[in-house]
């Protein structure tokens, strides 16, 4: 089929990292303009190399390009802030819009949960890096029992925290908690994230701690097989993605305050222990937590493509 013309909005790393993967990676998928507000940026500069059409006004420059009218999703790579605006100045045009900050205006997509439900909204959110690694997970769980509570701490290198993912810490707990709720399915959530400054920078590392009531083995089991063939699943589009070690189910000790965290009965501690190492397209392998959510944003486009092919018989 012929390929979806993209374009991408914000010439940092995840913006750079996205336009490398359509370049590189995808069948279904075309760059059509790489966006920036720094003519200096090292973004805009690789798209200038690579021969693809770039602009350094922002999307009042991408509406002006020639090549506008071809582009038919944009992925946003800015700021919870900017996309606000971005969205308005958009709105006129009907492109399909993957928004990878936390501003969540449209509905929220971890494609191992819900892709399907949403490829033909005009905007839809990509959650957070923590939301990506984890809610998966969460989801796994729910599908065998119900989560009562769930929480889980996303701890990424400080060398891969832009200006972006720090000026949007506050969003990140609240969108990624939400989420946690929306999307995974637990009755509340909690999410945490840590900047690690350690040298060598680390791998991005993600916890999900889910209390739940299951006192049986069998639940256990079949607990321990969702997660795995979650895992597997978000694998297929995320390759660094994996369990670092078996899904581990306590006991929840008499007396412990768990009703602090929920109204419902609760017997056991689901604890996952997750790794994502990213594919260094662009960003170094440290940067799992930018590399899950190019990725996952990418896979979530290409869906939208087939779909729109399929509907316009461009493909049988």
């Amino acid at each position: 089929m012929t390929r979806t013309k993209v374009a991408v909005i914000g010439s940092g790393n995840i913006g750079t990292d996205l336009m490398i993967k359509v370049l590189r990676k995808s069948d279904t998928l075309a760059m059509g303009a790489m966006v920036g507000i720094d003519p200096g940026s090292d973004g805009l500069a690789r798209a200038q190399r690579l021969g693809v059409p770039t602009t350094a006004e922002g999307v009042k420059g991408l509406i002006e390009l020639d090549i506008f009218d071809e582009i038919e999703i944009i992925f946003d790579a800015t700021s919870a802030k900017a996309h606000i605006a971005n969205t308005a100045a958009l709105a006129p045009y009907g492109k399909k819009l993957i928004d990878l900050t936390p501003a969540a205006i449209g509905p929220m997509v971890i494609p191992a949960v819900n892709l399907d439900a949403h490829l033909d909204d005009d905007n839809v959110n990509m959650v957070t890096c923590g939301g990506q690694a984890t809610i998966p997970i969460v989801a796994a769980i729910r599908r065998v029992t119900a989560v009562p509570y769930a929480e889980i701490i996303a701890s990424i290198a400080s060398k891969s925290a832009g200006p972006g993912t720090r000026a949007n810490i506050d969003e990140f707990t609240e969108t990624t908690s939400h989420a946690i709720v929306k999307v995974g399915g637990a009755t509340r959530g909690k999410a945490v994230i840590i900047l690690n400054p350690a040298e060598p920078p680390l791998i991005m590392r993600d916890t999900v701690l889910a209390l739940v009531n299951a006192p049986d083995e069998d639940t256990h089991a079949r607990i321990r097989e969702s997660v795995r063939t979650m895992v597997a699943e978000v694998a297929t589009y995320v390759p660094g993605y994996r369990l670092k070690q078996d899904v581990q189910i306590v006991p929840i000790p008499v007396g412990q305050p768990v009703h602090t965290l929920t109204d419902h009965p609760v017997s056991h501690q689901v604890s996952v222990f997750l790794e994502v190492e990213g594919a260094a397209h662009y960003l170094p392998a440290y940067a799992g937590n930018l590399d899950i959510m190019t990725s996952a944003a990418v896979r979530m486009a290409e869906a939208v493509a087939s779909r729109r092919a399929f509907t316009e018989g461009r493909i049988a």
